[in-house]
């Protein structure tokens, strides 16, 4: 039993999906995981194993930010021996060409955080799996999803000082804006394991465009399918 999940030994699967929400984690548990059981609820962080299409995989709840991420992502890799961890998340689009409901793969992760300056004592350049970014992508291809793969920004602060300072990020062709990926990748690296950010645009800069709460949840479904198929692959190498 690690710090802050209190799975035992061999409760917590190889393929892990990480949604910030607590509420989230047991929506996925509930509605897509056949026999799930919960194996965390320390701090509300819920987390749960099941099995989706054969498949043993589980849901842990990460929380909000990168400090958190690193926590969570940490105590899966290094006390559960977890080998694979997507994502699954909103983020805000700094294109133009990047409209709500889209699909956004983030092949890199900047950050404006010092998590990484201080611990590598300079700058890291954090990037996905390969084989978990070309399988999310040709599934969600497939399946007719608009998404996009490229370089997103993860922020510390959600509320900024300067409202526009997006704009600069955008000027670099950041596609979006987001809270956890570049932690995640990261401690991926650190631990040889394969990590991914699929995320789902809620929110346009560039438009003001934002998605009702209906149309959140029909687009979270479909980035949770997502997340599932493309372990479900992986899994098949």
């Amino acid at each position: 039993m690690s710090l802050h999940i209190e799975a035992k030994a061999g409760e917590v699967a190889p393929y892990v999906l990480m949604p910030g929400d607590p509420l989230r984690t047991k929506y996925i548990a509930e509605k897509f995981l056949e026999d799930a059981v919960c194996y965390n609820r320390i701090r509300g962080t819920f987390g749960y194993t099941g099995t989706y299409k054969g498949l043993r995989v589980s849901v842990q709840t990460s929380g909000i930010g990168m400090p958190a991420m690193d926590l969570y992502a940490h105590e899966l890799l290094n006390d559960y021996g977890v080998k694979s961890i997507i994502r699954i998340g909103t983020c805000g689009s700094y294109q133009e060409h990047i409209e709500t409901r889209a699909l956004v793969l983030a092949m890199t992760a900047s950050t404006d955080s010092a998590m990484n300056s201080y611990r590598l004592n300079g700058t890291d350049a954090p990037c996905a799996d390969f084989d978990l970014l070309a399988a999310a992508h040709g599934i969600a291809a497939a399946a007719g999803h608009t998404v996009y793969c490229g370089n997103v920004i993860s922020t510390d602060a959600f509320y900024g000082a300067n409202p526009d300072d997006w704009k600069t990020w955008a000027e670099y062709n950041v596609l979006a804006v987001e809270m956890e990926a570049c932690a995640l990748y990261t401690r991926a690296a650190q631990h040889g394991a394969r990590a991914l950010a699929i995320l789902t645009v809620t929110d346009c800069f560039v438009s003001g465009a934002r998605l009702t709460p209906e149309e959140r949840e029909r687009s979270l479904d479909e980035m949770i399918t997502l997340g599932l198929e493309t372990q479900l692959a992986i899994s098949r190498l």
